[in-house]
């Protein structure tokens, strides 16, 4: 294809020809012209749209200055220092509840059997050591995040430790007789050592306690245990015998009614019988003893003496 035309003050004729690949040069020069002017424009705006406005700029495409950078990272790390205060203070608290549990079971403990709970303590591993909750400047915020979470698992694992070490001091304090037998008002009207026999008049040896309430009053054990003895006993009348952890055992006479069977596992302050007056018994009562590894002991040295005293 040809383009003439006439010039000049001579008239010359003038002629350009048009072929393919000329229009093939001058699209492909424009196309890679209008791409240049993109690229151009695309970076001026964006590095307007950076320094004007980043939160634009990050939505456009991902892009962040590094002040920006840094105030995401100081909200990452304030609500890590956040998390590790809330952490430490969880620690404080749970040292203070083992602190306050100790207490309550050395109170709770019968003063023979103290020395025995220290040593099931110290076979524990030990006291338990916080973690460390610290910032460290040379650590990334990554390693901070990893630190922080390897805490964290550390405190849940102490805390499932320090319960599960609760739960089993809890049930070896079940299983010691140091409740009382009674499950209603009661008066303790004959203590143990030595008295006149009721019926001879005659000194003898008294090696329990004698409960005297209403007749029917429920009979409750004084410890978690295994029953060994529910009979009829011409001493006794119907008598009821619990064995219990450490060697301990109890007795419980002069019942109205026996509520439990040989082999049966009792609870507790579970009702084992009512409160009667059959066997050798001037009146109703109940007789209670306490035997570690049949030798009979003096039921006030397991008993809390704030409830005797106020009988």
């Amino acid at each position: 294809m040809q383009l003439m035309w006439m010039s000049g003050p001579t008239d010359s004729v003038k002629t350009v020809s048009i072929t393919t690949h000329k229009v093939l040069v001058w699209v492909s020069m424009a196309a890679a012209g209008c791409v240049l002017l993109g690229i151009l424009l695309h970076f001026i705006g964006f590095r307007i749209a950076i320094e004007v406005s980043p939160s634009f700029a990050r939505s456009l495409g991902g892009v962040t200055t590094e002040a920006e950078q840094q105030r995401v990272e100081a909200t990452y790390r304030e609500r890590l220092d956040k998390l590790r205060e809330s952490l430490n203070t969880t620690v404080q608290d749970i040292r203070q509840l083992e602190a306050l549990k100790n207490r309550f079971m050395d109170i709770a403990t019968p003063v023979n059997l103290r020395e025995k709970m220290s040593k099931k303590d110290d076979s524990k591993g030990g006291p338990w050591v916080a973690p460390r909750l610290q910032t460290s400047d040379s650590q990334s915020l990554v390693q901070e995040m990893m630190a922080t979470i390897d805490d964290f698992t550390q405190t849940q694992a102490a805390v499932k430790s320090l319960a599960q070490n609760w739960a089993s001091q809890l049930t070896w304090l079940n299983g010691l007789p140091t409740g009382i037998p009674m499950g209603k008002d009661y008066r303790i009207t004959s203590g143990f050592g030595i008295r006149n026999d009721p019926f001879t008049g005659q000194l003898a040896m008294h090696e329990g306690l004698d409960f005297v309430a209403e007749v029917g009053s429920p009979i409750v054990a004084t410890a978690a245990g295994t029953v060994t003895r529910s009979e009829w006993d011409h001493a006794y009348g119907n008598v009821i015998e619990i064995s219990h952890i450490e060697g301990f055992s109890t007795r419980y006479g002069h019942l109205s009614k026996r509520l439990v069977q040989v082999g049966q596992k009792i609870q507790r302050q579970e009702t084992i019988g009512l409160l009667g007056n059959t066997g050798r018994s001037t009146g109703p009562h109940m007789h209670y003893e306490v035997m570690r590894f049949d030798r009979v002991i003096n039921p006030t040295q397991m008993l809390p003496q704030t409830n005797l005293a106020s009988q």
